[in-house]
Parts: structure tokens; sequence; C-alpha cells
């Protein structure tokens, strides 16, 4: 009886935490910054990403092309290599490459609009 009671405890307590899991893994991420609110820098920073990144990356989801959606990057505490997503950090990734991601070759001034889109994500 005894055996029986802990049995169905341990299934419900399993039951619970699972649900718990998956709600948490299932949290809403914040939106995009919509287009019409980009400043001008964040605009030219969406060209640089059509032209060096989307064909790599989806920017407004988390689901995978080539490499992983980009959707709240910047808003999340780890980009999907684990490191925190710090604007040193997505630096050396696009310009050094990390994993199948190759380096990206661009200049300061496209660097910086990138950055400013990425973080409109």
């Amino acid at each position: 009886m005894r055996m029986r009671l802990l049995s169905a405890s341990v299934a419900v307590l399993s039951c619970v935490a699972g649900l718990a899991l998956g709600a948490a893994g299932c949290r809403k991420l914040p939106p995009s910054k919509p287009s019409s609110q980009w400043t001008p820098q964040e605009a030219r920073g969406a060209q640089v990403f059509q032209q060096d990144c989307a064909r790599c990356h989806y920017p407004t989801t988390t689901a995978g092309l080539h490499g992983p959606g980009l959707q709240a990057l910047t808003k999340l505490p780890s980009m999907p290599s684990g490191a925190p997503p710090t604007d040193e950090r997505m630096t050396a990734t696009i310009l050094h490459g990390h994993g199948t991601m190759p380096a990206t070759q661009m200049t300061d001034t496209q660097l910086a609009d990138l950055l400013a889109y990425l973080h409109t994500l």
C-alpha cells in the first residue's frame, strides 16, 4: 500500500515538473521592433542583414535555416553558442565565424549598423 502511494506520488510530481518545464520552455519571446519604428541606422543594418546574413538566418523566428533563427537574440541570456549576446561577442562571431558559420568581412559602419538592427529583433 505504501509502495503504491509512493509510486503514485512520484508519478504526480514527475508530471507536474514536466508541465512546469514545458511551460517555461514555451514562453513567448518579446516581439521584434516594427520596421516603421527603426532608426536610419537600424534600417541600414537590416539591409546589411539581408545582404550578408539572411541566406543562413531567419530574423524574426527562432527556427533554424542553415544557422539558428535570431529572434530576440539580444534579449536572451545566451546565444545559440551558449555565450552571452554582448555586442563584443556578436562582433567576434560575425567577423571571425563560429563552428560552421564563416567569417564575414564588413566595414566598421556596416558592423555598427548590423548590431543596431540585431537589437531590434
